[in-house]
C-alpha cells in the first residue's frame, strides 16, 4: 500500500476548492454573526456518552470510537455538531431567555451519507434555543435561505414536515418501541406494503381503524398545499395534529416569497429520535440529496439537565461549494528578491494591506515562482510599477 493513499470517502481540499469552502464559510458565518448568532468551537473528542445525548441510536453506529487513555472510558469523534451545541447552551453557559449559537467545523462519520458524499463534511449549523413559539422555528428557516443565498444557491425548494403527526397518532395506542420503531422505519421509506402489514396484522393490534386509516394515509400526503387540506379532511382531529397542520401553513405562507417551491411531507420523520416538531429540508436542481436539514428538537438538552425549547440547522458546506458559481480564485502579484530594496519592500507591504496577494520570488526560484500570479512588479523610470503577464507565461 503506498502511504499517500486515503481511506475510502476522505480526501484531502486543494486549493481552489479550499478557497472556495473557505469564501462560503465567511460569506455564512458574516449572516449568522449579522442576526445575533455567537460563534462556538466544541472539541472534535468528547465522551460518547455526552455526543450521543438525545441524539438517538442512529448516531452510534456513525461514530468513530477511542479509548481514552488518560480515563480508560470511551470516547467518541463528533458525528454531529448539534448535541455539543446543546451541551454547551444547557451547561456550559446556562443562560436565561433566548441563546443563538452557530458553528463550522469537520465532523466524521463511519460511512458516507450517500454514495457520492465524504466521510469528513464540514458541518456549519445555526441554533436557537431558549423559544418555543412558531417565531423561532422561521427565523431560522428564514436564516437558512439567507445563508444559502449568499452562498450562490439561486433556486431553493423547501420541503417540510412536522414529526407531532405521527407521534400524535400513536401516542395513546399503547404500542411497543420495536413495534414504533417498524412503522417509523416503513414510514420513512415510503414502504406502503410493509406499512399496511405492520398495521393490519402487525405486532400490535390495539390501533383504531381511524388511527390504521391515518397511518396508511401518511405515505400519500406528500406535495403542494392540497396537502394540508387533505390531512385536516382524512386525518383524526386531534388537537397536535390541528397545531401541526397550522404550523406548517403558516410557515409555508411567510417563506413562499422567497422560494422556488414549498413542498408538504407528513410521512418524512428525519430525525425522529430527537426532533420533535417542524422538519425541514432544503433541495436545489441538480442535487437529488437534500443540501441542509433542520427542525424543532426541543428535548434533546433534557441529558444535560436543562431540556429547552431548540431548533436549528445544519449543512455540509462541502458540498454546498460544489454547486456554486464561485471560480473566482484570486491571481497574485509576483515580486523579484531584492531585500536591500526599501521602496519595494514599501510597496509589497501596501499592497498586502490592500488585499492583494503578493508573492516574493526566492533567490534561484524557476518559473514555479509565477505560480498563480498574472501580475509583476516592475522598476520603470525611477518606480516600482505593475506589468500583467502575458496569459501563456501564467501557471
Amino acid at each position: 500500500m503506498r502511504n499517500w493513499l486515503l481511506p475510502e470517502y476522505i480526501e484531502d481540499v486543494l486549493p481552489r476548492d479550499a478557497y472556495r469552502i473557505e469564501k462560503i464559510r465567511r460569506l455564512i458565518m458574516d449572516k449568522l454573526f449579522a442576526h445575533g448568532y455567537q460563534f462556538v468551537m466544541p472539541p472534535l473528542l468528547e465522551y460518547v456518552e455526552s455526543l450521543l445525548a438525545g441524539s438517538g441510536s442512529g448516531m452510534n453506529l456513525r461514530m468513530f470510537k477511542v479509548v481514552d487513555q488518560l480515563s480508560g472510558k470511551m470516547m467518541g469523534l463528533r458525528a454531529d455538531m448539534t448535541p455539543q451545541a446543546a451541551r454547551i447552551d444547557a451547561h456550559m453557559l446556562n443562560a436565561s431567555g433566548v441563546t443563538r449559537l452557530c458553528y463550522a467545523s469537520s465532523v466524521v462519520h463511519t460511512v458516507p451519507d450517500e454514495i457520492t458524499r465524504t466521510r469528513e463534511p464540514f458541518q456549519v449549523g445555526a441554533e436557537l434555543y431558549g423559544h418555543s413559539g412558531i417565531e423561532s422555528d422561521l427565523e431560522i428557516q428564514r436564516l437558512l435561505l439567507e445563508c444559502l443565498s449568499v452562498s450562490g444557491i439561486q433556486t431553493i425548494h423547501l420541503d417540510l414536515g412536522h414529526i407531532k403527526v405521527f407521534r400524535s397518532l400513536i401516542r395513546d395506542s399503547g404500542i411497543k418501541p420495536e413495534f414504533e420503531m417498524e412503522l417509523y422505519a416503513a414510514l420513512w421509506a415510503k414502504d406502503v406494503s410493509s406499512l399496511k402489514e405492520l398495521v393490519h396484522t402487525g405486532l400490535n393490534t390495539r390501533l383504531d381503524k381511524p388511527v390504521q386509516d391515518a397511518l396508511l394515509l401518511l405515505p400519500e400526503l406528500y406535495g403542494d398545499n392540497t396537502v394540508l387540506l387533505r390531512a385536516r379532511r382524512y386525518l383524526p382531529d386531534f388537537p397536535e395534529i390541528g397545531e401541526a397542520l397550522d404550523q406548517l401553513e403558516h410557515v409555508a405562507r411567510e417563506l413562499e416569497p422567497y422560494v422556488g417551491q414549498i413542498i408538504f411531507d407528513l410521512a418524512d420523520l428525519r430525525g425522529y429520535h430527537y426532533h420533535t416538531g417542524m422538519v425541514f429540508a432544503a433541495y436545489t436542481p441538480g442535487c437529488p440529496a437534500p443540501i441542509a436539514l433542520g427542525g424543532r428538537y426541543d428535548e434533546i438538552g433534557k441529558s444535560f439537565g436543562r431540556a429547552r425549547p431548540a431548533t436549528g440547522f445544519s449543512l455540509d458546506l462541502k458540498q454546498l461549494s460544489r454547486l456554486t458559481d464561485m471560480n473566482d480564485y484570486p491571481m497574485g502579484i509576483l515580486a523579484p528578491w531584492k531585500p536591500e530594496d526599501g521602496n519595494l519592500a514599501e510597496m509589497v507591504q501596501q499592497l498586502r494591506a490592500n488585499g492583494q496577494i503578493v508573492v516574493t520570488e526566492l533567490p534561484g526560484e524557476d518559473d514555479q515562482g509565477r505560480r498563480g500570479c498574472d501580475r509583476t512588479l516592475v522598476f520603470r523610470n525611477g518606480n516600482w510599477e505593475i506589468d500583467p503577464v502575458s496569459p501563456d507565461k501564467v501557471i
